[in-house]
């Protein structure tokens, strides 16, 4: 059974940084493109940065030249580097992916469940 798994969530200043985690664990065959989303309260859920398996990179318009997204794909691992961080931040971080499980698969979307981030003013 596959399972991303965040981290890195937690408090900060306005101005401040955090680096959130999402491991995959499980029977991989392929990993397709990455993602990172964002939730707050009363809002919709909202795409912040996502991750071809090549590598290209695609950004909301609010966090271009402040966060930055990667991956690691020997270790099924996505990151995501948030610096200056603004109080408009604040929400909950969810990892999501595409994943092939088997060669014959067709791919298929994983969520995480999700993990805090608060930035204080």
């Amino acid at each position: 059974q596959v399972q991303l798994v965040e981290s890195g969530g937690g408090f900060v200043q306005a101005g401040g940084s955090l680096r959130l985690s999402c491991a995959a664990s499980g029977s991989i065959f392929r990993a397709n493109a990455m993602a990172w989303y964002r939730q707050a309260p009363g809002n919709l859920r909202e795409l912040v940065a996502s991750v071809t398996n090549s590598g290209r990179t695609t950004y909301a318009n609010s966090v271009k030249g402040r966060f930055t997204i990667s991956r690691d794909n020997a270790k099924n691992t996505l990151y995501l580097q948030m610096n200056s961080l603004k109080p408009e931040d604040t929400a909950v971080y969810y990892c999501a992916a595409g994943f092939v499980l088997r060669d014959y698969d067709i791919p298929n979307d994983y969520w995480g469940q999700g993990t805090q981030v608060t930035v204080s003013s």
